[in-house]
């Protein structure tokens, strides 16, 4: 092994979009829905899930469509950081 190049790989970083459904401070709660399908009936439903996002500036509100990415763990629910807000 040659240690004067080291190369770090860095990888892709899982994404997901959802609604903000409450804004504290430095924490917003976003919920993400998704269409699945019944492996029996072939039929298309929604199932939605709850995240809690750090926003350490404070900049998502209530309503926003924002874009967060996952991150080391933050706190105990929180494994997530905001990416950008789509509106």
């Amino acid at each position: 092994m040659n240690n004067d190049k080291k190369t770090i790989k860095k990888t892709q970083k899982r994404q997901l979009q959802g609604v903000v459904l409450n804004a504290k401070d430095k924490t917003i709660s976003v919920e993400v829905t998704s269409i699945k399908t019944h492996t029996k009936y072939k039929k298309n439903y929604k199932s939605s899930k709850k995240y809690q996002v750090h926003d350490e500036r404070n900049i998502a509100k209530v309503g926003d469509k924002v874009v967060f990415e996952e991150c080391r763990p933050m706190s105990k629910m929180k494994r997530w950081r905001i990416s950008k807000i789509v509106k």
